[in-house]
């Protein structure tokens, strides 16, 4: 059994860690709350120093200093991973702080529940700029230096919104289901080069963005409700569902793996 996290735990006291993540540096993008936060902590506790790249420059700063906390080695970086420049600058900042990057976990994400004949241009870009311009914007900025030294783990969170559709969400799925095939292409290019890709997609999780886009009040238990009676396991996913699936990833224990997507849903979803 792993360890537990607690404020004292750390490499010397660990027992039975995944391979190979001690001491790599890993950037989180969306690390400020949520599932992105909790996989930073796990990568934490697992040895790797962790960069927090959010927009939310007050929220990365507090999972930075809960990872400092509990004797890891984290920093907060302020990024907008829509713009370019604000992404090349985080990574600059990190690799001056941390070393060079080993892990790429693109993570942040957004989206407001529409259909589609409702929505409008601005709304598909703001969603396309974070869900699929953001990751690439990353992937631009680190593989480059992970080609070079011949080793790297890319970790995209993607959702079976982009597997298999979801109501009112026509836009996200499609830049979901689009990151699901980005992964695979750029899998299947870097193999050569001992680059690792995989995707992870959430089902629904109980997190300040569903609370968001579910709405407030009866509305958004009524939706929440629904969604447990459709998961076989009878319940919304927790961010800490999906830092073991993650870390496994970014691992050397998954170093034969690559190009694969796994939902992790409760059930929701089950792909052969």
């Amino acid at each position: 059994m792993r360890s537990r996290w607690t404020p004292h735990l750390f490499t010397n006291e660990r027992e039975n860690v995944m391979k190979g993540l001690d001491g790599r540096v890993a950037v989180v993008t969306g690390g400020g709350s949520g599932i992105g936060r909790a996989i930073c902590l796990r990568l934490a506790e697992e040895g790797s120093k962790v960069a927090v790249f959010d927009i939310n420059a007050e929220g990365a700063q507090e999972t930075a200093k809960l990872i400092s906390a509990a004797g890891g080695s984290g920093s907060a970086q302020t990024v907008d991973i829509t713009d370019y420049d604000s992404v090349t600058a985080g990574v600059k900042a990190t690799e001056a702080a941390l070393g060079p990057i080993d892990i790429l976990v693109n993570n942040a994400g957004w989206d407001s529940i529409v259909p589609f004949l409702k929505t409008d241009f601005d709304l598909w870009r703001k969603i396309v700029d974070i869900n699929l311009y953001g990751p690439m914007h990353l992937h631009y900025a680190v593989l480059p230096g992970m080609v070079e030294r011949g080793h790297g783990k890319v970790v995209n969170i993607s959702s079976d919104a982009g597997r298999v559709g979801s109501f009112g969400e026509a836009v996200y799925s499609a830049t979901k289901g689009g990151m699901v095939a980005f992964t695979k292409t750029v899998a299947r290019e870097l193999a050569r080069s001992n680059i690792q890709l995989n995707t992870v997609c959430p089902g629904p999780t109980d997190t300040p963005l569903f609370a968001e886009i579910a709405g407030e009040g009866e509305q958004g238990k009524k939706t929440a409700d629904g969604l447990k009676r459709a998961i076989p396991m009878k319940r919304l996913a927790t961010p800490d569902d999906y830092p073991g699936i993650v870390a496994f990833l970014a691992s050397d224990d998954a170093n034969f793996i690559t190009g694969q997507t796994i939902s992790v849903s409760g059930g929701l979803t089950m792909h052969g």
